[in-house]
Order: C-alpha cells, then structure tokens, then sequence
C-alpha cells in the first residue's frame, strides 16, 4: 500500500493495532527528518527510538544485530511494529531485521530520499551487504505500507536528487521514453513508485518481469561495490546511471538498438550527473563483482539490456568480451572531453 500525505487516513488503525511501536533512523534521518515525521500526523501515539549509524558501511549484520537486540530489550513481542525512517540503507536494513526478528513482526518504510521513495522503499527487497558484496543477503518481504512525504525532499541536498532521478530516468529506457525527459518533481515520482508498485505487485520474487527494473545494475553495481571498498563517495543512482551507459552499449551490440540512443542518454548523463575518473579501476575485478551478481544462474553473467525504449529484454547472457568493451566504453566516454567541456 502506497499512502501519501492526502490520504493518511489509510493508515488509520494500522499501527494502533500493533502492542508496540519502533522508530528505526539513522543518524541523519533523525536529525534532519524526525520533526517534519512528527509534525505529519502519522504517528499518533509512544514509540521506542532505535538510531543506527548512517553509510552503506554500516548496513551490515553487526547493525542487524544491533537492532534486534534493541527490540529484545524493549519487549518486542510479534505483534510489535518497526517503522523504518530513512534512506534505502535503512529501509533495506529494517525490512531485513523484521523479517526475522521472531519469524517476522511488521514494518512500515518511511522512505526520507528520492531514491528510496522511488526503489528502494517500494517492492519488498530487504537486505544487508556482506563480504563486500551489496545486498547479498536478504529476503523478500512487504511492508504494510509505504509512505511518502514529499517534505522530506527538501532536506534533501542537489547530488541526492540527482541520484534518485537516475531511477526515474531508467523508466525511460524499460517502460516510457517520456521518462528521459523526467525531472523529480512530485508528479514524475507519484508516476515511479506507480510503474514499480505494479510490476513487484505482479512478480513478487523477481522470477520474470521485475528483473527489467534492474536495467543499469550490473555494471553499476560493481562500480559501486569496488569504490565503496576503496573509500570512494559515490551514490547508489550515479552508479546505476553509469551502467546504463555500458548496458546501452550491449543493448547496440546484442539486441539492435539505434545508436541515437546512447548518444542521447551520454547527453543526458553529462547534464545531470557526476564524472569519474574510471581508469585506475581493473576491469577484472568488476567482473569478478559481477559474478556474484544475484541475477546470474549457472556461471552466466546476464544483463537487463533494451531492443528500443519501452522494450526491455532480461536474462541477457552476454560474453566476457563484450563485458570487457562495455567497461572500456564507459571509461572512454568519461574521458570524452566532447561531451564534459559543454
């Protein structure tokens, strides 16, 4: 259930059912969005307080742990709540520990980023990072609900929006190549969580379908995991947004999309996301990232790629080489001065 702040009376009764409330933040959720949460009207009653510390670092067992020992503390039984307040780290991380915690109690996600109002909050992944590998381990679970509050969009700063419109510019190339024109602005995110809302709804486990929505992660994943194993600053959505840019290369070469494409979208990136210097990173070890990509079945590595915008294709196996021309592509067009210098 998606619940928006001009029809919270949906919430009515939800969390007054449960015996016990808990407020899972991180460190930045609660000092930049408890009050606008407070002033909202959603929550109506006393709840327990759990603060975790805020990064991708720390989305980790030992803040699983962390979190159930909290709920153990403070008597969580199995009709308790968890309302998990923050970006997709905490969504990801509080979806996982109720899951579990005593076979599973509820939750609630409050998602307080673009990125997470968009992808993350919505679909019921949940999950941890292990062994320097994201979201490897995890399990499928709906929230009761999702609530978006678009107040918290202003706390937000530039890069995390960008971030979050790399989602939103991914529908353009799977679903409406309107999208590609997208902006975040309330109407271009009501019609996101809208587009994934009813594709997990039809495909709960990704085993067909959903897997579209996974267009840009292969490579953007691994980029992502090798920088935060270095210390690098990087966004979940400017990586993603980097692996479109491989993952348009492959749609080219396997599957016969028109070039125009992908130079529009290189236009597009240049417009509104960060340049990386790529160069230094082996392209060995993505693919070995990329081997442990959950997506893969028997060895293969496979790609979500598109035959034309709106037609999207999954279970792509594609040949190391091409992996290795779709790297070399991104890092080329990185250090295109063509495209940077405008």
């Amino acid at each position: 259930m998606i619940v928006y702040k001009d029809n919270l009376a949906k919430l009515a009764g939800i969390v007054g059912s449960h015996t016990k409330t808990f407020l899972l933040l991180d460190e930045n959720s609660e000092r930049f969005c408890l009050d606008i949460l407070k002033n909202s009207g959603v929550l109506t009653g006393d709840f327990v307080k759990i603060v975790i510390p805020a990064g991708e670092q720390n989305k980790s067992i030992d803040t699983v742990q962390y979190i159930w020992l909290q709920l153990v503390e403070n008597k969580a039984d199995r009709r308790s709540l968890l309302i998990n307040v923050g970006g997709g780290m905490v969504t990801d991380i509080g979806g996982f520990a109720a899951s579990c915690y005593q076979r599973g109690i509820d939750f609630i996600n409050i998602p307080t980023t673009l990125l997470a109002m968009i992808d993350a909050a919505v679909g019921g992944k949940t999950g941890i990072d292990f062994q320097g590998l994201k979201n490897q381990i995890g399990v499928f679970s709906q929230p009761l609900a999702v609530v978006v509050l678009f107040d918290f969009l202003a706390t937000l700063p530039k890069r995390e929006l960008l971030s979050g419109l790399a989602e939103i510019i991914k529908y353009g190339f799977i679903v409406d190549k309107s999208f590609l024109d997208a902006s975040p602005t309330e109407d271009f995110i009501r019609q996101s969580i809208a587009i994934k809302d009813e594709i997990t709804d039809g495909d709960a486990n990704e085993r067909g379908r959903r897997k579209i929505l996974n267009f840009g992660h292969t490579v953007g994943h691994a980029i992502e995991t090798y920088l935060n194993c270095h210390g690098m600053d990087i966004r979940h959505g400017e990586a993603v947004a980097m692996g479109m840019v491989s993952a348009l290369y492959l749609s080219e070469k396997l599957c016969g999309l028109d070039p125009r494409w992908t130079t529009l979208y290189k236009e597009i990136y240049a417009k509104n996301f960060v340049r990386y210097n790529l160069g230094n990173i082996p392209a060995e070890e993505l693919l070995e990232i990329m081997r442990h990509d959950k997506k893969n079945e028997g060895g293969d590595i496979r790609f979500v790629l598109i035959e034309a915008p709106g037609k999207p294709v999954f279970d792509v196996v594609v040949d190391l080489k091409y992996i290795l021309d779709s790297i070399s592509y991104l890092i080329d067009y990185m250090e295109d001065e063509n495209y940077w210098s405008k």
